[in-house]
């Protein structure tokens, strides 16, 4: 069990790293580069922009839950 959560925090934290790279930032980003920066500025994010954001938001919860169990079952192993 250890071992598949460590597995699932280390895929989750890489997916994290580029999943944030992707997100556009004040002077544009990574996200440029794959077409992130030709949206308008009229005040609305375009779909592709919200799906990126829920996608973020799903890895990062999974991201703290493998942390707080992989830290509850160190913790019980060691007493």
């Amino acid at each position: 069990m250890i071992i598949a959560l460590t597995v699932v925090l280390v895929l989750t934290s890489l997916l994290l790293i580029l999943l944030i790279l992707l997100h556009k930032g004040r002077g544009g980003g990574l996200s440029d580069m794959f077409g992130g920066g030709m949206s308008s500025g009229l005040g609305g994010s375009s779909v592709a922009e919200r799906n990126l954001d829920r996608i973020t938001v799903g890895a990062g919860f999974i991201w703290f839950a493998s942390v707080i169990a992989l830290g509850l079952l160190l913790k019980a192993n060691n007493s």
